[in-house]
């Protein structure tokens, strides 16, 4: 036996309406049938006729008017739930001029595509460092029972589950500087994206909504740390630097000894090559501009 207290998932499903056009008519006609009605019974009643027409015209006349309040109209992308003393009776979605019970309540929703921009955020990334994020999230309503039955407000309830959507996932991935070619939000944008819009559409589907894109917007390191990351940057990057100049360096000095040996332009013993790739390996390391020095002797004067 299914327990009371549970939450019902709803479901959309079409409203019967009927054409407002149609229907406009029709209650024009018996308004004015039933203003005619009414004046005639008051006449057939001074006269000492019935009262049976004026009764038939008076309530023709009043639903005529109650009626009217059964008249909505919908535009592009827009729809209205009808519900009746709290039951849902159906969405109307198709634009145009409609007319439905008027007792129904008629409960507009947008199915237009909405942006949210999240406010920036500080959280704590993978590694612990404290880091700003924020994303754009792309959305839209697509089961306006769930939308409006489901969830209390559901432009808060979006806002809400983006954030936290968004916090899970700086902690669940580092800033930069993955280890064995992980995934990182810096240099991961399309894995990122993809991840975040996963994982909000797990939490927005119970609330009807559909995600069609999310993306970082802003991501940063935290005030308290970005000079100090500026600095690991600036000594990784001078490292790296330095890495493919000697790599460089190496290279050309064996590229040097290879062509002097093949075209025999001069034999160097083993403490002459050591000399020839110190003194290259300093003009090609070095920063500052080299000086050349011309060496009148020899190395073992």
């Amino acid at each position: 036996m299914p327990n009371p207290a549970t939450l019902q998932t709803s479901r959309e499903r079409p409203a019967a309406t009927l054409p407002g056009g149609v229907m406009l008519a029709l209650s024009l006609a018996a308004f004015v049938g039933g203003i005619f009605l009414f004046i005639r019974g008051i006449v057939v009643l001074g006269a000492g006729g019935h009262w049976l027409t004026f009764a038939v015209g008076l309530a023709l006349a009043l639903a005529a008017i109650l009626s009217w309040s059964g008249f909505f109209t919908l535009e592009p992308n827009a729809a209205r739930v009808l519900v009746l003393f709290g039951a849902y009776r159906g969405t109307a979605r198709r634009s145009g001029f409609h007319w439905t019970n008027p007792f129904n309540r008629k409960l507009k929703v947008l199915l237009r595509v909405r942006n949210l921009t999240s406010e920036k955020l500080k959280v704590n990334d993978k590694r612990g460092n404290p880091i700003e994020i924020a994303a754009v999230v792309v959305w839209r309503v697509a089961d306006t029972a769930q939308a409006m039955f489901d969830v209390v407000d559901c432009e808060n309830y979006v806002r809400v589950q983006s954030e936290s959507a968004i916090r899970h996932l700086a902690g669940a991935y580092a800033y930069d500087h993955g280890e064995d070619a992980e995934v990182t939000l810096r240099s991961g944008t399309e894995e990122i994206s993809q991840a975040l819009q996963r994982e909000l559409q797990e939490r927005l589907a119970k609330a009807g909504v559909v995600v069609e894109e999310a993306r970082l917007a802003h991501l940063a390191y935290a005030p308290e740390i970005a000079s100090a990351m500026l600095r690991r940057q600036q000594a990784e990057a001078v490292i790296a630097a330095r890495q493919k100049i000697v790599h460089g360096a190496v290279s050309m000095v064996d590229m040097a000894l290879t062509e002097l040996a093949e075209k025999r332009v001069v034999t160097l013993d083993d403490e002459r090559k050591a000399a020839m790739v110190s003194n290259l390996m300093v003009v090609l390391c070095g920063d500052a501009e080299v000086h050349p020095v011309i060496n009148t002797g020899t190395l073992y004067a």
